[in-house]
């Protein structure tokens, strides 16, 4: 099957990176939040969309037999 050379480079780069935090995602995740602080980038943070709870007169039957 022929592989893509870019997404297996991504892919290495991916496992490299996730093993020097020994696969650890709480690491990685508190490496990438001091990398953004450090950033002179902005960043941008939107609010959590809010969804309006179901009421029956807006539930509708997923089938009907």
């Amino acid at each position: 099957m022929w592989q893509d050379p870019i997404v297996g480079e991504v892919r290495q780069i991916r496992e490299a990176h996730a093993a020097e935090f020994n696969y650890d995602l709480r690491a990685i995740y508190v490496a990438l939040k001091k990398a953004e602080q450090k950033s002179k980038r902005k960043t941008v943070a939107f609010s959590p969309k809010r969804i309006a709870p179901m009421s029956p007169k807006n539930v509708k039957p997923a089938l009907s037999v």
